[in-house]
């Protein structure tokens, strides 16, 4: 209760800082006025869409109806759906592994940094880069190279959630289970499974819209018949900005938005 009483008194300090309120209010508006701007012009009926001109919900219709556009949602979900599963399960084993059996400090400093390093690289090198290593072994450039390649870059957006919700558990329930007799399978599936879920869920939803969304890794590591859903919105760009555009934006970023306040909530859930 204290410490939430300092923060308290630190956050109306903070507020009273000359210029704090507009800095609030210009960064807000910098990074969500866009998106509002974009979800808005998909409901506007003139093809221009920079000119308003009235309401209309024909845009969406359109856009279901579109084949090409529908089978890049359908490989964008194929991708994310089978590479946020496999790193989950390795972000799981990951996070037991550095959890119970005690690796020395240096050791798991140094996996820690090794999991984590897909988010402190650019994203344009791990693309070149694994660009490069496919074509170095012979890899066909398709779905199951994308499929690949974001395994890899999602791990860390599974791990790190699954790590701290295991670190959060009190390591005297899984030793209360061994004083009963249960032993290592039946520990982690009665104590430890039900205990690290939220964190599990929340780590996988996290990992599932950082592949949906991704764009670099799958332009470079995508060959023929591999179309991602953002590499389409991409391609469609490029002819300009079109009402179908804004649409397709609108879904993509209404999906994702729904699928991270998910994530947040799983992992401030408490057992």
């Amino acid at each position: 209760m204290a410490k939430v009483v300092t923060i308290g008194r630190h956050a109306e300090r903070l507020r009273r800082f000359p210029g704090v309120g507009v800095t609030t209010a210009f960064f807000f508006a910098y990074l969500y006025l866009p998106i509002v701007i974009v979800i808005a012009l998909s409901f506007n009926e003139n093809r221009i869409v920079t000119v308003w001109t009235g309401f209309t919900l024909d845009w969406y219709p359109q856009v279901l109806a579109n084949t090409d556009l529908i089978r890049a949602a359908r490989n964008s979900v194929i991708v994310a759906v089978t590479a946020s599963l496999i790193a989950t399960v390795a972000g799981v084993t990951a996070a037991l592994g550095l959890r119970y059996f005690r690796p020395r400090p240096a050791e798991e400093t140094g996996t820690t940094a090794l999991i984590a390093t897909p988010l402190l690289v650019p994203e344009i090198v791990t693309a070149v880069a694994t660009l490069i290593f496919f074509v170095a072994v012979g890899f066909r450039l398709g779905l199951m190279t994308v499929i690949i390649a974001h395994t890899v870059f999602c791990i860390p957006f599974a791990y790190l959630p699954i790590r701290a919700r295991l670190q959060g558990l009190d390591p005297a329930l899984r030793d209360a289970a061994f004083d009963l007799y249960a032993d290592e399978w039946r520990a982690f599936r009665r104590v430890t499974l039900p205990l690290l879920w939220p964190g599990i869920l929340a780590g996988a939803l996290l990992a599932f819209i950082v592949s949906l969304d991704n764009f670099v890794i799958t332009f470079f590591v995508a060959g023929p018949g591999a179309t991602t859903l953002p590499v389409y919105i991409f391609s469609m760009i490029r002819m300009g900005i079109t009402p179908e555009v804004n649409v397709a934006s609108a879904l993509l970023l209404m999906v994702s938005l729904g699928i991270v306040t998910l994530s947040l909530l799983l992992l401030k859930r408490r057992a």
